[in-house]
């Protein structure tokens, strides 16, 4: 359904971004010398149950991450901004489809490559699995908002966490742009579309944020959105500390 641009064959050398020894090696360099394909708002990258024969990463624009739902609706899985990686997890075929939400410019990393970089170039092992690290933990606060948060909390976790994401944290004011509707938000969320435009109206009401059009919010009070996203720290639990038995003499 879409035209692969692939790097040199497994056999071939390693590309010759990873021959210098000043710059670290990053995920980033994998990309570098790939060209961008170009997407216009609505058209898939790719499709649930495609063959997964690439990586992805999105050099410009917005894409959602969806799953449709035997009964027909939209389960939206995540979103994914400039700078963000995508389809390192799926194994076999895709298990998303993944859609552009604004015009999206992104670059094509083929896993047989990859694979067969890993094993040349032994710093990129542990690049890649805290990759995929990274997109179990996210997946894993998504299940908790999903289970235990309510409408606000959840809510208030997504702005949070999309500042956090696309860099917006680091400004004063926090402002964010959000490119997908309230729809898409909803269906990201479990909730309707109703409910989302309660809570962010209850959010203004409250001085927590302010709505500039449909697609910019200002994040008002960072701390108290933060406090109600009931942040947690998903990082593994430490290791108990065992000290040897006495036994009684």
């Amino acid at each position: 359904m879409y035209s692969s641009h692939l790097l040199p064959s497994a056999g071939s050398a390693v590309p010759s971004v990873f021959d210098g020894p000043t710059e670290p090696l990053t995920l980033d360099c994998l990309f570098a010398g790939q060209p961008a394909d170009k997407f216009a708002a609505g058209e898939g990258v790719f499709w649930e149950g495609d063959t997964a024969s690439d990586i992805c990463q999105i050099v410009e624009g917005c894409l959602r991450l969806y799953r449709i739902l035997p009964d027909g609706r939209r389960a939206i899985m995540g979103f994914r901004f400039a700078g963000e990686t995508l389809g390192l997890s799926c194994e076999g075929t895709y298990c998303y489809t993944a859609e552009a939400v604004t015009p999206v410019r992104l670059r094509r990393l083929s896993r047989a490559r990859l694979r067969a970089m890993g094993e040349e170039v032994r710093p990129l092992q542990p690049l890649l699995l805290a990759k995929v690290f990274e997109e179990i933990r996210a997946a894993r606060q998504h299940i908790i908002v999903l289970g235990q948060l309510g409408a606000e909390e959840r809510t208030a976790h997504f702005l949070v966490s999309a500042a956090r994401r696309t860099g917006a944290d680091r400004r004063r004011p926090v402002t964010i742009e959000l490119p997908m509707t309230r729809q898409d938000i909803a269906d990201y969320l479990g909730l309707t579309i109703e409910t989302v435009c309660r809570v962010l109206s209850k959010l203004k009401r409250d001085g927590l944020v302010a709505l500039e059009g449909r697609h910019r919010i200002v994040l008002l009070r960072m701390t108290n959105l933060q406090h109600l996203a009931g942040e947690f720290d998903d990082a593994e639990p430490q290791a108990p500390t065992w000290t040897p038995a006495k036994w009684p003499h």
